[in-house]
C-alpha cells in the first residue's frame, strides 16, 4: 500500500535525522574544544568560526534538520516527533566514547527505555492520511476544532509573552518553554502541509498555484522565529539539562495534540494501537528523564571531585608552608585558601 510505503520512508528519514543530529552535537562540541585549545586570544568568542570541525558539525545538523523536514512529508507527526528522542540517545552514547562523558547505569537504563518506547511507536503508528492537494490540509485546518486550538495557542502565547515572561521568565523555565512548545506545534503542522505541497509538486501536481501553499509557508516562518527566540531565551537563562527534557516532553505533547485535533484522530481505529502509542510516548518520556538525571549526577560528581582535589591541594600547601616557615596558620587563612 502507498500509505505504508510512505510511512516507512518517513521512518527511515526520521531515524537518519536523529542519527545526524545526535552526531552533530559531538562534532560541534569537538570543534568548540579544538577552538578553545588553539585560540591565542581568550577574548575571541568567535574563534570557533575558523574551525573546520565546528563547521562539519553545523553541516551535519543541517542535513539532519532537512531529513526531519522531509520525514513529516511522508509520515504522521505521531511517528516522527517522538523519534526525536533517538538523537538524545545517540548523543549520549557517542559522548561516552569521544568526549569521555560517563553514561553511567541510569543513562544506560534511560537509553534502553527510550529504545523500547520508540519500538512500540514504530510498531503501532498508523500510516499517514492520503492527501492529494494542499487544499485538503487547509480544509482540515479550518475545521472548528483546530481553529479553536490555534486561537487558544495564539491567546496563550501573547499573554505569556507580554504579561508573564517579563516578570517570571528568568525564574521559571516553563515560561519560555511553554511558549516555544505551543507555537512549535503549529509550526510542525504547517511544515507538514508545506512539505506535502512540495512533494506533490515534484511529482507533477503543482501546488504552488494554490494560495494555501504560501499561507502555510508564512505560518512556518512566523512560528519558527518565535519558537527559536524563546527556546534560546530558555537556554540562556537555565541549564541545558533542565531545558532539554522539559522542552522534549512539552513540545512532543503539544505536537501530538495538534496532530490529533487537525486530523481528527491518529488515523487508526484500533484501540490496541492507540493504547500502545500512548504507552510508547510515556516510556520515552521516562527514558529521557533518566538520561538527564544521569547527566546531572555526573556533573555533581565532577564538581564534588574538583572541590575535593582543590581542598587537598590547599591543605598540602598549608602543611608545606607551616613546615618551612615555622608558624601556624589560623582557621581564617585556611578558609580563604579553600575558597580560592
Amino acid at each position: 500500500m502507498e500509505g505504508d510505503k510512505n510511512k516507512y520512508i518517513g521512518l527511515a528519514l526520521a531515524m537518519s535525522s536523529s542519527l545526524a543530529i545526535g552526531t552533530s552535537f559531538i562534532i560541534t562540541k569537538k570543534g568548540l574544544m579544538a577552538s578553545s585549545a588553539h585560540s591565542s586570544d581568550p577574548s575571541d568568542s568567535y574563534a570557533y568560526l575558523r574551525t573546520p570541525v565546528w563547521w562539519a558539525g553545523i553541516i551535519t545538523m543541517a542535513v539532519g534538520e532537512i531529513a526531519n523536514f522531509a520525514a513529516y512529508t511522508f509520515a504522521p507527526a505521531v511517528l516522527v516527533t517522538p523519534l526525536g528522542a533517538l538523537s538524545v540517545i545517540i548523543g549520549a552514547v557517542l559522548a561516552s566514547f569521544f568526549l569521555n562523558e560517563r553514561l553511567g547505569f541510569l543513562g544506560s537504563v534511560g537509553c534502553a527505555i527510550c529504545l523500547v518506547g520508540s519500538l512500540m511507536i514504530v510498531l503501532h503508528a498508523p500510516a499517514d492520511k492520503d492527501v492529494q492537494t494542499v487544499d485538503e490540509i487547509l480544509n482540515y485546518a479550518v475545521q472548528p476544532g483546530f481553529l479553536v486550538y490555534v486561537c487558544m495557542v495564539a491567546i496563550f502565547a501573547v499573554f505569556m509573552i507580554y504579561r508573564v515572561a517579563p516578570r517570571l521568565g528568568r525564574t521559571n523555565p516553563m515560561i519560555y518553554i511553554s511558549i516555544c512548545s505551543s507555537v512549535g506545534s503549529i509550526s510542525v503542522m504547517s511544515i507538514k502541509a508545506f512539505g506535502i505541497a512540495l512533494k506533490l509538486s515534484l511529482e507533477g501536481n503543482n501546488q504552488f498555484t494554490h494560495p494555501s501553499t504560501y499561507l502555510f509557508l508564512l505560518v512556518v516562518a512566523i512560528c519558527i522565529v518565535t519558537q527559536m527566540n524563546y527556546f534560546n531565551k530558555a537556554l540562556d537563562q537555565f541549564d541545558t539539562n533542565i531545558v532539554n527534557p522539559l522542552y522534549y516532553v512539552t513540545f512532543t505533547t503539544c505536537t501530538l495534540a495538534a496532530s490529533f485535533i487537525l486530523f481528527q484522530g491518529f488515523n487508526t481505529s484500533s484501540r490496541v494501537d492507540s493504547f500502545w502509542l500512548i504507552a510508547g510516548f510515556l516510556i520515552i518520556f521516562a527514558g529521557v528523564y533518566l538520561l538527564n538525571v544521569s547527566k546531572q549526577n555526573n556533573i555533581t560528581s565532577s564538581q564534588d571531585q574538583r572541590s575535593t582535589d582543590e581542598e587537598s591541594v590547599a591543605m598540602t600547601l598549608l602543611n608545606h608552608q607551616d613546615e618551612d616557615d615555622g608558624f601556624d596558620v589560623d582557621d581564617d587563612d585556611t578558609e580563604i585558601l579553600r575558597n580560592y
